[in-house]
């Protein structure tokens, strides 16, 4: 990864309906605009984030999607409304900020839930992007969300999905959660949201970080991240059934590298190989001995390449 370096620029943009996008700004001001999209939804840009691009070349935008991170309201706050946080608001908020930044076009950047905010903007607005890395491919189809909130995943890691399913005896894990999250009861809500979050923390790298598993599993960030991503997964995204592989026709012409763990237990790799054979002219770079974590050294390699390619 490139040095760790500061923001030159950030602040707070009105989004509208109360929500206030935490944004900033960092590398070279003259640069090539880029933007990175975390995943979740809900979990966040970090300063490590910035380190993916060369900051003498790029101009690096970072945000936290709203209801999480430095966002405000933020989505651990009683009486949270998640009503106005959908996918088209967040792609329309993209938009907001890109014009806000004075930015023509920009490569976007995202992994895990990012990949699926960055499908959703380009296809709705390929104009103005320059180029698309994407990583931990997901698309929220059905068949995603069975893998891994209706037991695949659990046979891999059944001492942690015991911890999940304890809540949720009847099996429907999301919908279930969705009543225990917004329980005003932070007796109900909050070992909820740590079962949920944990579970996520503990199944997407390769070998046991436990020191990730903790960031998880602290109460504020993991009652934003499951109620946002629990809110997102109930509705379906907002999303037809395959809409982002259906309409990958629209990325054509827009450069592209898929980055995928070929052991990724949270996006399992058939998404990513389907949405390359979707999308003309774009790359899979499959990484054996990785899971789903950006920073596994395989996938971080692979991503760090693709960013410096781009970079004329």
């Amino acid at each position: 990864m490139y040095p760790e370096i500061e923001p030159y620029d950030q602040g707070l943009l009105d989004v509208g309906a109360g929500n206030r996008v935490y944004w900033e700004v960092c590398g070279n001001p003259y640069g090539k605009p880029v933007v990175f999209l975390h995943g979740g939804p809900g979990g966040g840009s970090s300063p490590a984030h910035r380190r993916l691009f060369d900051p003498a070349v790029y101009r690096i935008v970072l945000l936290d999607q709203r209801g999480c991170g430095r966002s405000t309201p933020h989505a651990a706050g009683s009486g949270a409304d998640l009503t106005t946080n959908t996918t088209w608001h967040l792609v329309d908020d993209l938009e907001k900020l890109r014009e806000h930044l004075g930015v023509d076009r920009w490569q976007v950047f995202g992994g895990s839930w990012g990949s699926t905010l960055a499908l959703a903007y380009a296809q709705t607005h390929p104009s103005r992007v320059t180029e698309l890395v994407l990583r931990g491919i997901f698309t929220l189809r059905q068949r995603e969300l069975d893998w891994y909130y209706g037991g695949g995943a659990g046979f891999v890691f059944p001492e942690v999905w015991e911890r999940v399913t304890a809540l949720a005896p009847d099996g429907d894990v999301i919908n279930t959660y969705a009543q225990l999250l917004n329980d005003p009861d932070p007796a109900v809500h909050e070992p909820a949201a740590i079962a949920w979050s944990v579970w996520e923390g503990s199944t997407v790298t390769l070998r046991e970080r436990p020191e990730l598993v903790a960031v998880f599993a602290e109460p504020r960030y993991a009652l934003a991240f499951a109620r946002i991503e629990n809110h997102f997964f109930v509705n379906r995204g907002w999303l037809d059934e395959g809409q982002l592989l259906r309409d990958a026709g629209k990325l054509a012409g827009i450069p592209g590298v898929i980055v995928q763990g070929r052991y990724d237990m949270a996006t399992p790799a058939t998404s990513a190989w389907e949405l390359h054979h979707a999308w003309p002219g774009s790359e899979l770079v499959m990484v054996p001995g990785a899971g789903h974590a950006y920073d596994e050294p395989g996938i971080l390699k692979a991503l760090v390449h693709a960013t410096d390619r781009f970079r004329s």
